[in-house]
């Protein structure tokens, strides 16, 4: 879908939508008032029979609106407009697309991107609309033989802005949303094949052909070459596979030389079978998404290179899968690290940590300014969180903090829970310097509590996402977390490098350039 911004008033959009908001206080928006005031109050005589509410999310289209040049409008409910907040402004953002799939208007202007949200800017709102709109109109329909009618995506969408002088941060805004939402729909592509398309080596070729696209680095190391390496934990796990591991290192050259990296890391177990010890049949299908870790620290990666951030970045990826064989690890056995330290295995499902302790100690070489892994890690997560908040752990507080707040500004939330030194205790081993499980109790806190371990060197967060990776159910499917707070915290990281202020909190003006334009 094409999209474009432009400032212009709405009763002059020769387009086949036009789309503008209404509080439930039957309260119009500016662009809706004056859509009204042209109609002689059509609008609001249709809101006082009752037809629209404006109760957030609910939607009316009117169709030939009087003195209009449009063929609809579409009224979207903002809910109370005490409460109208950033969750508030993308659920309208979300529902006015979903209508306008169910309609057959082929363009549109969308005027919500006009609304005043406290705290955020022009550039902002574009680019929230844009992640929001490319959100929902994801599909993932490639093994599907014939095509399902359902929804029909618009050949395109304009985002007004309120102002004239607006549009170059609305272009800004546009341009960061197509960069994160194509990360995101990169990870949830990844996320969303099947295990016995997307192995490994799968997983490499698809990591190579996007640098190739964007002209970064990529090494890829086969087992023989992981194992002259050192990550003899990652490959415990790879050897009860038919399928070989792989190692997936991106580099991204975006400050300046000498500037460190962030590193990203990602858990990429394209199949987890629980190796010996078996998962349970219900809902081992769900298993292909244990390597949303990789699809976000992939997506990420893409994301910051299409918006040529200043900094430089690098993604680490090992990636295997886990199932049971005569090769497979067996619960009591003992391994040894990248790092030297020896783990005792009580537990082959437990394997993420395994493969990513591995991965933090490899990224020591490139002598990082922090390192931040991301993973489907604990169910243990699912319980303490839901499906609401990512999981948070880190030996910096003020890199959590950081994180936290990315996550606020997008939407993309996340939670800090401790790493007190009382949770090591449930990961001694009598045999060896740790257990790879603590057991149930704090689940996701003890292995967090083991990566620590082997970040003593760095900054270092840890983000659990086994309960916003994917959702299951009717709506089954990777969702592209934490994509978006990545990349919110690496931009804000990129501003603070070449010395601008954090993106945050601009003042909005809601007026209008009452210019005699229609939609192109």
């Amino acid at each position: 879908m094409e999209f474009n911004i432009k400032s212009g008033s709405p009763e002059k959009q020769r387009v086949a939508c036009v789309i503008v908001g209404v509080f439930e206080s039957r309260k119009l928006t500016f662009a809706a008032d004056l859509l009204d005031r042209i109609s002689n109050g059509f609008i609001s005589d249709v809101i006082r029979r009752g037809d629209m509410e404006g109760k957030l999310g609910s939607t009316l289209i009117l169709h030939a609106v009087p003195h209009t040049l449009c063929d609809r409008v579409m009224l979207v409910g903002l809910g109370k407009e005490r409460d109208f907040r950033a969750k508030e402004y993308r659920e309208a953002i979300r529902s006015s697309v979903r209508a306008l799939t169910q309609t057959s208007a082929n363009e549109a202007v969308s005027y919500l991107t006009e609304l005043a949200v406290k705290k955020h800017d022009a550039e902002w709102m574009i680019e929230q609309a844009t992640v929001v709109t490319l959100d929902t109109l994801y599909r993932f329909d490639r093994f599907k033989t014939k095509s399902e009618d359902g929804p029909r995506e618009p050949r395109k969408l304009t985002l007004a802005v309120p102002r004239r002088s607006d549009l170059a941060d609305g272009e800004k805004g546009l341009q960061r949303g197509l960069a994160i939402g194509n990360g995101m729909n990169f990870a949830k592509d990844l996320g969303n094949l099947p295990g016995n398309v997307c192995t490994p080596d799968y997983l490499a070729r698809q990591a190579e052909d996007m640098a190739r696209q964007f002209s970064v680095k990529a090494d890829i190391y086969a087992p023989d070459a992981i194992e002259a390496l050192g990550l003899t934990s990652f490959l415990s796990v790879a050897k009860g596979s038919e399928e070989e591991a792989r190692l997936i290192v991106l580099s991204y050259q975006g400050g300046k030389t000498d500037d460190k990296p962030i590193v990203l890391v990602g858990k990429g177990i394209t199949f987890d079978s629980g190796g010996i010890s078996l998962k349970q049949s219900e809902g081992m299908d769900e298993m292909k998404y244990d390597m949303c870790g990789a699809a976000t620290v992939l997506g990420a990666f893409r994301s910051a290179v299409e918006m040529q951030l200043p900094l430089n970045l690098i993604a680490i990826v090992p990636t295997c899968e886990n199932m049971p064989s005569g090769k497979a690890n067996k619960p009591g056995d003992i391994v040894t690290t990248m790092s030297g330290q020896t783990v005792e295995i009580l537990n082959t499902d437990a394997e993420g940590r395994l493969i990513l302790c591995d991965a933090l100690t490899f990224a020591e070489r490139f002598n990082p300014a922090l390192v931040i892994d991301v993973a489907t890690l604990t169910g243990a997560c699912i319980i303490a969180l839901g499906n609401v908040a990512s999981g948070l752990y880190s030996n910096q507080d003020s890199l959590a903090r950081e994180l936290l707040a990315a996550g606020e500004e997008v939407g993309d939330r996340a939670w800090h829970l401790p790493l007190w030194d009382e949770y090591q205790e449930a990961i001694k081993s009598p045999f060896a310097d740790m257990v790879n499980t603590g057991g149930r109790p704090a689940g996701s806190i003890t292995a967090a509590c083991f990566l620590s371990r082997f970040a003593k060197s760095f900054d270092w967060a840890h983000m659990d996402i086994a309960g916003t990776a994917w959702k299951s159910g009717k709506d089954k499917g990777a969702t592209g977390r934490p994509v978006p707070l990545l990349v919110q915290f690496l931009q804000d990281r990129a501003d603070i490098a070449v010395g601008n202020v954090v993106r945050r909190g601009r003042p909005r003006r809601e007026s209008h350039d009452l210019v005699d334009d229609a939609a192109d």
